[in-house]
């Protein structure tokens, strides 16, 4: 884990767009490079909307943490959560319940030094610099152990993230695992790109040729993350369609519906 500015800022890859930056980016941050920048207007270039998917994405982040400390749960771990923006999910729980417990987790060494500026003062709350895709490790780690007690149940948080990983990583595997180590009552949170339309295609091949990653799986792949797990209503759906705070359109635009969501309890 790097530990200095100097550490973390060597890491940095300031030559090629990182899935955190240009996240950060259609957020309207400011903590990205012309890289991650030139990347997201070539895909404004096949869905003009992304700006605001960024935003659907952010919003169903804060209705689903509200939902899930509606249900009890007080602890997350929020994988692959990016760069700190508004919003994040350590605020919207903390608001709810100031005892709820939070660990992001991301392999961008940016996200490190910007959370712990951020955490600095809240000792409910870590980052951690790892990649999801090792969950052995994640769950091994001495801030995950600090502050999660595996015995009681945890929101697994997998928003926005899941695309970025290819079928021969074996996504299915990876969130089996996590879930896996969480006790019943536990819950799932997904939201993923999917292949809603002949545009969502064409942004697909965009996201995998300047990218290197950006799967696009149907709604059935989608649901099949949740397999084994009571998936809540309204299932998974467009992201602005999952309990929304206020009406929705009666028929959804290309970039809303774009990426589909859900929530599921582990019995």
């Amino acid at each position: 884990m790097a530990e200095t500015p100097d550490e973390w800022k060597s890491a940095i890859d300031s030559t090629r767009p990182s899935i955190a930056r240009a996240y950060d980016v259609v957020l309207n941050g400011k903590d990205n490079f012309e890289v991650d920048r030139a990347f997201v207007a070539e895909i404004v270039k096949v869905v003009p909307e992304i700006y605001d998917v960024a935003t659907y994405n952010r919003q169903i982040l804060g209705r689903g943490v509200r939902f899930l400390v509606e249900q009890g749960i007080r602890q997350f771990i929020d994988l692959g959560s990016g760069l700190p923006t508004v919003e994040n999910t350590h605020q919207v729980a903390q608001r709810a319940d100031p005892a709820c417990k939070v660990v992001y987790v991301d392999n961008d060494p940016m996200v490190l030094a910007h959370g712990r500026a951020l955490l600095a003062e809240n000792d409910r709350t870590a980052v951690v610099t790892s990649d999801l895709r090792d969950p052995q490790a994640i769950l091994g780690d001495a801030a995950v152990k600090r502050l999660l007690d595996l015995d009681r149940p945890v929101a697994v948080m997998l928003v926005g993230v899941l695309h970025h990983l290819h079928d021969d990583e074996n996504p299915r595997g990876i969130v089996e695992a996590y879930m896996d180590a969480v006790p019943a009552g536990s819950y799932l949170f997904v939201t993923h790109f999917c292949a809603s339309s002949p545009d969502s295609r064409d942004a697909e091949k965009k996201f995998l040729a300047l990218l290197g990653t950006g799967r696009f799986r149907t709604e059935p792949e989608i649901t099949a993350f949740f397999d084994g797990f009571e998936l809540l209503e309204p299932g998974v759906v467009p992201l602005p369609l999952w309990r929304p705070d206020g009406p929705v359109p009666a028929e959804l635009t290309v970039g809303q519906r774009l990426m589909y969501g859900g929530i599921a309890r582990k019995n």
